[in-house]
């Protein structure tokens, strides 16, 4: 009897909860779904989407990876324009201005590049040979008729020197290149505390640690500047090379007109 009694109690616990009998015709008692509001209107609408804009002032480099070899169009199988090292002639780490990309048949990826080269101003190097990018929003230009320097950050001049250039036997190249590295271990009263080596290559000898390449730096004769002086280098007044070194980074288009 006592068990009977326990079991009825329970069966009329759970029978009364979360739900009531209907009085009217003592049916079994159906759970209310309750009313599900509508979702609310979102607070932060998504848009269609838009491309990002190119920064007109930002300009990409990247260091070599490993010794590779540029070609003529993105291709293994096109024509060699020029040999690269992965190491500056200075045992810096050597580096290229990203101009374009491509793809090959087989959908390798291929960078075009501003190259350290005479021969070949630009050429194609498999994207895997790079190592990743670097952003620049800075251009320097060379002017040999004015005999003076502008850099520029973000289209604005920041910068202005004047400069000597090479001599008429000894020309500095015109054409476009890049800032390939910074030295500062030629300490000398000749290049002084820090210099700059740049892809220009002189078609005679300069005066650049070994040889071709066209170097920026100070001058123990700062009253030839601004001058037709030197064997193809860019040599700057000694207070200029040292405020410009503190605004040059490596990867810089240069323009030398």
């Amino acid at each position: 009897m006592i068990a009977a009694a326990g079991a009825a109690a329970l069966a009329a616990a759970l029978a009364g909860c979360g739900a009531q009998g209907d009085s009217s015709n003592g049916s079994a008692a159906h759970l209310a779904a309750p009313d599900i509001p509508a979702p609310a209107r979102g607070a932060l609408p998504i848009g269609a989407p838009e491309p990002l804009r190119a920064d007109p002032h930002a300009v990409q480099w990247a260091p070599l990876r490993r010794a590779t070899v540029a070609r003529a169009a993105p291709s293994p199988k096109a024509r060699a324009v020029a040999s690269l090292s992965s190491r500056t002639p200075e045992d810096t780490t050597n580096l290229v201005l990203v101009l374009a990309r491509a793809r090959d048949a087989h959908g390798g990826l291929w960078i075009r590049a501003r190259l350290p080269a005479r021969r070949a101003q630009s050429g194609w190097l498999p994207r895997a040979a790079l190592g990743g990018y670097e952003d620049v929003h800075t251009r320097l230009i060379v002017d040999r008729g004015r005999l003076s320097l502008t850099l520029l950050r973000n289209g604005r001049a920041v910068f202005r020197a004047p400069v000597g250039i090479g001599r008429a036997t000894t020309p500095t190249p015109a054409g476009d290149f890049y800032i390939r590295d910074r030295l500062t271990r030629y300490a000398s009263p000749f290049y002084g505390p820090v210099a700059f080596g740049t892809s220009a290559q002189s078609a005679t000898l300069t005066d650049w640690p070994a040889g071709g390449y066209v170097g920026i730096h100070r001058t123990n004769q700062p009253e030839l500047i601004p001058g037709r002086v030197s064997h193809g280098c860019i040599r700057l007044r000694n207070a200029d090379i040292a405020r410009l070194a503190r605004l040059l980074p490596v990867g810089t288009p240069l323009q030398i007109r």
